[in-house]
């Protein structure tokens, strides 16, 4: 069965990070140095038993923005057509090997068309999920 956007939002959605992160594999870490553009690297992440999230082997640039900024921001794409996004605002603290990423907010997010005739004045137009850690 092909899943469109309507099967999409009949499937039960996670409500927490854990069940978010289940099937999802390759992430964007997005990180920000302070002066340019923000900087994307692929990771691989896990979630460790007190809930936070560990990625090793950053590379240069990665590990200096989140030196100089512990705020970033993980993002799964959509598995499939019409999917959700998964969205993860973390603070990392780093170490050795890579570092550990304390979730402070995560969401699941989907675009969602505007209703005929609405008017976008500032309101979220998508479909968003809050997550629980």
């Amino acid at each position: 069965m092909t899943t469109t956007p309507d099967t999409a939002a009949a499937a039960p959605r996670p409500a927490t990070l854990a069940q978010a992160l289940q099937g999802r594999t390759l992430a964007y870490l997005l990180s920000h140095g302070g002066d340019g553009p923000p900087h994307a690297a692929p990771v691989r992440v896990r979630l460790q038993t007190d809930g936070a999230l560990r990625i090793d082997g950053l590379g240069r640039h990665t590990r200096a923005n989140l030196a100089r900024h512990g705020a970033a921001a993980l993002l799964w794409p959509p598995a499939q057509a019409g999917g959700y996004s998964l969205m993860v605002d973390v603070q990392a603290q780093l170490d050795v090997d890579g570092a550990r990423l304390a979730p402070t907010r995560a969401v699941l997010h989907r675009a969602a068309p505007l209703p005929e005739g609405a008017q976008q004045a500032g309101n979220c137009t998508s479909d968003c999920v809050e997550l629980r850690f």
